[in-house]
């Protein structure tokens, strides 16, 4: 086995996944078709072609208007942990949605979550992932409007949603704005992560940490401006959710060994791997791991490291964590043992 077919058959659990961004084209069309509702292109092999990150909007905004029914939620998640299990091995994922990419379409909230709870359960029975959901506050809404579906969320008490995140554009709408509904999500049993340090400064995950409670952080590419809020994360073991691809496009690192990645792993941050919106950077969590660690030459104690960082990261109950460690170390042994001398 060489080192490329390795990286994509090496167990792995992913934290940074938006499911959203993870439809099929093929599926696209077919949901399209299903609700009356016109292609922006006949090429469906061009749905996913951009330029900038406004046409990435769009796009977005489109193909997720094609989700309706409770039973579009179940195939778009279904579908998405397929596609995981098959391009990397992938054996447990927290996974975002966002409220009110659907609600504010007229989607009822019962619908995303239950929708997305079948889809998940299905992905276990028949393939052995495990999904848990986490929603994902949109920090240009209100914080009115986003404690309301929260109190909604936290009524509808599904076992599946187990967290609240935060996305969107960070720099005109700092986490503080959110503070109450992160303290109201902390009193409900749900754990908090956020979206921070993306395009915004390292004061961002100290809000996140002391006002937010957040147990993570995804992205933080920029806490590596400031050294002591590097040290506080390193000593805390703050786990960052990292995607490669997909800031590497937007933000304009020209490959992955100028990524500010490999400056987090060498300060001593605790980071691991994932796809963020796969099929719409054309990417998936195998090709993650392939691409970040060939280019830049990871040696294979690095690969076991960033692995387990999203074991010991995830939020499966202690003896599901500890139980799902010993599967993944056992086959990680497996497989370096079959691995070609570099």
């Amino acid at each position: 086995m060489d080192m490329t077919e390795y990286l994509r058959r090496v167990p792995k659990v992913e934290l940074h996944c938006h499911v959203e961004g993870t439809l099929r084209p093929e599926t696209v069309a077919e949901l399209a078709a299903t609700h009356g509702i016109e292609l922006p292109t006949d090429d469906i092999g061009t749905l996913y072609d951009y330029d900038s990150i406004y046409e990435f909007l769009e796009t977005f905004r489109f193909v997720n208007s094609t989700v309706i029914d409770r039973a579009d939620f179940a195939r778009m998640a279904y579908e998405t942990l397929e596609d995981g299990v098959r391009a990397g091995n992938l054996r447990h994922r927290e996974m975002f949605f966002n409220p009110t990419l659907h609600t504010t379409r007229g989607v009822p909230l019962a619908t995303v979550v239950d929708g997305l709870v079948d889809g998940i359960r299905r992905a276990e029975a028949d393939l052995g992932v495990t999904c848990l959901l986490i929603a994902d506050v949109y920090r240009q809404d209100s914080a009115e409007d986003t404690m309301a579906w929260l109190e909604e969320l936290i009524e509808l008490d599904r076992p599946e949603v187990v967290g609240l995140g935060m996305d969107a554009a960070e720099a005109p709408d700092p986490p503080e704005k959110f503070a109450a509904v992160f303290q109201r999500a902390g009193a409900a049993g749900l754990r908090r992560t956020s979206h921070a340090c993306e395009d915004g400064p390292p004061v961002n995950i100290t809000t996140c940490l002391d006002q937010l409670g957040c147990e993570r952080i995804d992205h933080g590419y920029h806490i590596l401006d400031d050294p002591d809020v590097v040290a506080r994360c390193r000593d805390a073991e703050i786990v960052f959710t990292v995607c490669p691809t997909s800031t590497a496009r937007v933000y304009g690192w020209p490959d992955l060994t100028t990524h500010p990645i490999n400056a987090m792993i060498e300060a001593g941050l605790k980071v691991m791997l994932n796809s963020d919106d796969p099929t719409m950077f054309h990417t998936d969590i195998g090709k993650e791991y392939v691409d970040l660690c060939g280019q830049n030459g990871h040696s294979v104690a690095l690969v076991r490291e960033l692995v387990l960082n999203g074991v010991d990261g995830c939020w499966l109950p202690d003896a599901d964590r500890d139980a799902l460690r010993a599967e993944v170390v056992a086959e990680l042994d497996a497989l370096e043992a079959d691995l070609e001398p570099a």
